[in-house]
């Protein structure tokens, strides 16, 4: 989600709340999430509702009084309480508040990854499901389908990761694929890769080289980006053979080309030696 001004202000104070509330182990994160993100589908399809819910002139409790009495007892406590403070802040555009009720919803899922320890691997099977999507225009063309039912696309899904990859993310893919609201799958894959390293506090760097790299060149290249960033490095590696200069690495917007790489590969053996 790309916020601005009183809508970034809100969702920062919204993430705050969530995390105070998932700190304790009596909230139930992927049931959280499954609310969150039922809220957001109401939301995004009832734009009056939305509308009246980010209008500034409304007094905050006003809005909370009529969520409260929407949602009812559809939800649990955690999430009226975390909605009810979401109305009552300022949102920059209207559609906002639902951008940011769905960044909520995919944090909890990777909130409950993370207690269970398989937050490591929730970001891997990411990274790699786009890598299989952006290889596949047949399956691409069959999770975009605009005609395909929602039960079709989750039955394709579940063949493709039941079994095969952690729970969490398979919730996390196939809520995008059945509700996009209007991303391209890239980009929303993209977007939970993101979140789930922001969940870990660490950046993401795409490493794609022309070999497999080793361990210890794993380490080494990780802790060199971690000094030259100042900040702990996730890598996602991806082999390419036609990758000039042997290696190519992307952190965010920047790009490192083969011979900058090769002088953090040095910087990173200096540092293990």
């Amino acid at each position: 989600m790309t916020a601005h001004g009183a809508s970034r202000e809100a969702l920062a104070a919204a993430r705050e709340r969530l995390d105070a509330l998932t700190d304790s182990t009596s909230v139930d994160a992927a049931r959280l999430s499954d609310e969150l993100a039922a809220v957001t589908a109401l939301l995004h399809r009832e734009v009056s509702l939305r509308r009246v819910l980010t209008d500034p002139a409304q007094p905050g409790e006003a809005k909370a009084d009529l969520v409260r009495r929407v949602l009812g007892t559809q939800v649990g406590g955690t999430t009226l309480d975390l909605v009810s403070g979401l109305v009552r802040s300022r949102w920059s555009l209207s559609r906002d508040l639902v951008d940011a009720l769905e960044v909520l919803a995919d944090t909890a899922d990777l909130t409950a990854a993370q207690r269970s320890g398989v937050l490591d691997d929730v970001e891997d099977e990411l990274f790699r499901f786009g890598r299989i999507v952006s290889s596949s225009t047949g399956l691409r063309s069959a999770l975009t389908d605009r005609k395909a039912t929602t039960a079709a696309k989750t039955e394709l899904l579940h063949r493709l990761l039941g079994g095969r990859a952690k729970t969490t993310t398979e919730r996390l893919v196939t809520r995008l694929v059945t509700a996009p609201r209007g991303r391209s799958l890239e980009a929303g894959l993209e977007s939970l890769s993101k979140l789930a390293a922001e969940r870990r506090n660490r950046l993401v760097a795409v490493v794609t080289s022309a070999v497999p790299l080793s361990d210890v060149q794993k380490q080494r290249l990780g802790a060199a980006l971690a000094k030259l960033y100042g900040h702990p490095m996730h890598l996602n590696i991806d082999v390419d053979p036609e990758v000039l200069g042997g290696i190519r690495v992307q952190v965010g917007d920047e790009v490192i080309n083969g011979s900058i790489a090769d002088r953090i590969e040095d910087a990173g053996r200096r540092l293990a030696s």
